[in-house]
């Protein structure tokens, strides 16, 4: 085996851990208002959204031959991997990918144990830019494409990152205020017992257009460097193996349930009822399944927070937590260049290490990072068991312990 094939299986498995976390740290976008309304149990509502993942990311790769080449410059117009990146079997465009993961692995596994809804797209992205800029210079990003198009870094994620939560709240809103114009006057016990129902079908809609979406970034990364490795030619389609691996990562994840995140869209923004629920994936499933269609790399974390807080907004005399919505953009707004920064660094190390030892020891890095705050979640856990325990200020400093850390 040489040591071109060991930094690929390594970026392969990076990459699927990405897409694990990728799972469970969006997991919350689709069922976290279900499992806050009680429309569905917790354990029923990951395991019908892992299904949903997992037949999603079949249904499109239009994202999966986007996702490089609309961020950085490390592939020609044609999805191939730049020459200059090509030399030594690929090693110089296979560290910038490696590291770029991590540094959205390791913001992922960070904010969902702060229990912080930040999305696991602009991480990835993140990742990727820093350790381009790193490895290339600032000249390795694709900032506006050749402006006869929305294109870029600037228009294909930062646009759509801001636009996204917009324009799904306004809907939300909307369709919030609408619902409780139609249904007044009509007992609660009514409206919410048949709104649970249609919440089970929007909520499965959100998980099935999260697969078309989020599982396609990591198949468009591997397949890169499948291609950079000499492994993989064709850059119009994705392998088979590669399009199955990224679908059972990402349903497993969504399974095992991102609890912490779960627990903060579900309670900690609006208290909940069913036709807001209902309302909110509704409004998530338009926006992700038209950006998907274009090809738009946007937040599903951004898209379901925006919803969550436009049923807020759009019921009568709801209370909406705007100090939590505060740290949540907080948390987007840095989240890109902080996993940026984490990515340059890897990328530091690995070449000044160099070769595949320096690949190896990148990989170290995040399993002992990873480790690390998997032990710390343990301390004070958040689960199917306690997610949707009543919320309350994380400030307080009298808090029951797995409250203070759930927030």
């Amino acid at each position: 085996m040489t040591e071109t094939t060991v930094v690929l299986v390594l970026v392969i498995v990076t990459a699927l851990g990405f897409d694990f976390t990728n799972g469970f740290h969006d997991t919350a976008n689709a069922m976290a208002t279900s499992i806050a309304t009680k429309a569905l149990r917790p354990k029923t509502a990951v395991l019908l959204s892992g299904i949903l993942n997992l037949v999603g990311a079949f249904l499109s790769v239009e994202v999966a031959l986007t996702v490089t080449n609309a961020v950085v410059k490390i592939q020609n117009s044609d999805g191939t991997p730049k020459a200059n990146l090509l030399e030594g079997g690929g090693s110089a465009l296979l560290l910038i990918v490696l590291a770029g993961l991590v540094g959205g692995i390791v913001w992922n596994l960070l904010t969902w144990l702060l229990g912080l809804p930040s999305s696991s797209s602009h991480a990835l992205f993140g990742g990727l830019v820093g350790a381009t800029i790193a490895g290339l210079g600032w000249a390795g990003v694709n900032w506006n494409g050749n402006g006869t198009k929305l294109d870029g870094l600037v228009g294909k994620v930062l646009l759509p990152a801001v636009l996204s939560p917009v324009i799904a709240g306004v809907i939300a809103a909307v369709g919030t205020w609408l619902i409780y114009k139609i249904v007044v006057g009509v007992a609660a016990r009514f409206t919410d017992n048949g709104f649970r129902w249609g919440q089970i079908g929007s909520a499965s809609l959100v998980s099935l257009a999260h697969g078309t979406n989020d599982a396609q970034k990591t198949m468009g990364v591997i397949t890169l460097a499948l291609i950079a490795a000499g492994d993989w030619t064709d850059t119009k389609n994705i392998p088979f193996w590669v399009k199955a691996a990224c679908a059972l990562a990402i349903a497993l994840g969504t399974y095992l349930g991102g609890w912490r995140i779960i627990r903060t869209l579900g309670k900690g923004l609006v208290e909940i009822a069913p036709p807001q629920g209902m309302a909110a994936e509704a409004s998530s499933a338009a926006v992700i399944l038209v950006s998907s269609h274009l090809g738009f790399a946007l937040s599903t974390t951004h898209v379901a927070t925006g919803s969550i807080l436009g049923t807020g907004v759009g019921k009568p005399g709801a209370q909406v937590r705007w100090s939590v919505a505060g740290r949540m953009v907080l948390a987007w707004l840095i989240t890109l260049p902080a996993a940026a920064v984490v990515g340059a660094v890897m990328w530091w190390i690995g070449h000044l290490v160099g070769g595949l030892a320096g690949a190896v020891v990148v990989f170290l890095i995040l399993v002992a990072a990873a480790g690390y705050m998997y032990r710390r979640s343990r301390q004070k856990p958040v689960d199917h068991n306690n997610v949707n325990d009543e919320w309350e200020n994380p400030s307080r400093r009298d808090e029951p312990a797995k409250t203070e850390v759930a927030a």
